[in-house]
């Protein structure tokens, strides 16, 4: 597989298109890219092979909508940069153009933007979902960019891609997500959802009750799934392990932390993990956080959810 070559942009960039191979893109914030992200960026790479050029995905980065509210909120996403380059890699993709969003590229005009950023980069063909918007205000759109192209490149425009009628959304995924319907939401991303995190020192208060647990160290701008205990998978060294996860607080043993932490008991393993980097997958919400009176009603409930997260996996093999 060709390793993903990734190139930052920012306004004005000084590539030049003579020195650029020929290439087929697909562009979009692409958050998630979820099975409707898939079909743009798929069709793409298809071209690419078909017209023996390069592929390529061109997306923005900080999420353009937090630029332009300018509300100073953390932005957290579906699929992080980190996650996002993994999943482009498996798609096939040759390069990734990550352009910088900021106040001055927000107020380029449309066409200046294509000949900026997509015909100056050698794209010959561009293919981007039918609700894409580009340029100041977003005046540029799905319906604009043939024009725009100047004859330069060809589009492809990708229909609404939809599932039970509604149309497949980031937006729709993040509210499955905070309800905990993890099932529908990884229906709709085409795969599990997932996060890496670095194992960090913990109280180690899950090795005294007999439930060892690796605390992960998880990026901010990683959007998690509601607060709870959780059927998940890990996967270290190409190895996959199966646990329980409990995302929260621990109000059991703690009153005052102000953001919620990843505690992962991996099921059948209890080596030292210290510093490693694990690939977290969410499979299944169990139940919401609980805070038990007693040290000896948390150990019970922990063992009816190792039995319950077992049974789940075993049914779903």
């Amino acid at each position: 597989m060709t390793k993903l070559r990734t190139i930052t942009l920012t306004y004005p960039h000084t590539f030049s298109g003579e020195k650029l191979p020929e290439t087929a893109a697909a562009i979009g914030f692409f958050d998630g890219i979820h099975k409707g992200h898939q079909k743009v960026i798929n069709t793409a790479v298809t071209q690419a092979r078909q017209s023996n050029s390069e592929s390529a995905v061109i997306t923005f980065h900080p999420d353009p909508s937090s630029v332009l509210k300018n509300d100073g909120q953390q932005v957290q996403y579906i699929t992080p940069l980190a996650e996002k380059q993994q999943i482009l890699q498996e798609l096939g993709v040759d390069r990734l153009y990550i352009i910088t969003f900021d106040k001055t590229l927000a107020s380029l005009d449309p066409q200046a933007f294509i000949d900026h950023f997509i015909i100056q980069l050698n794209i010959k063909h561009l293919a981007a979902g039918f609700d894409f918007s580009y340029g100041h205000k977003g005046k540029g759109n799905a319906g604009t960019l043939e024009d725009h192209s100047r004859g330069a490149f060809d589009v492809t425009i990708i229909e609404q891609v939809t599932s039970d009628e509604q149309k497949i959304s980031s937006t729709r995924i993040r509210e499955l997500l905070q309800s905990g319907n993890l099932e529908e939401a990884n229906r709709l991303l085409g795969r599990t959802l997932s996060v890496r995190g670095t194992v960090k020192k913990g109280d180690e208060r899950g090795r005294s009750i007999g439930f060892p647990t690796a605390n992960l160290d998880i990026s901010s701008d990683a959007l998690l799934p509601k607060v709870g205990v959780y059927a998940v998978k890990v996967v270290w060294q190409n190895n996959i392990y199966e646990g329980m996860a409990n995302l929260g607080y621990n109000p059991t043993f703690t009153a005052d932390r102000n953001e919620p932490i990843v505690e992962v008991n991996i099921f059948d393993y209890n080596k030292d993990l210290y510093g490693e980097e694990l690939v977290l997958e969410w499979h299944h919400y169990v139940r919401d956080e609980v805070k038990f009176d007693t040290r000896e009603e948390l150990i019970e409930q922990m063992e009816k959810d190792e039995t319950a997260i077992r049974h789940f996996f075993y049914h779903e093999r």
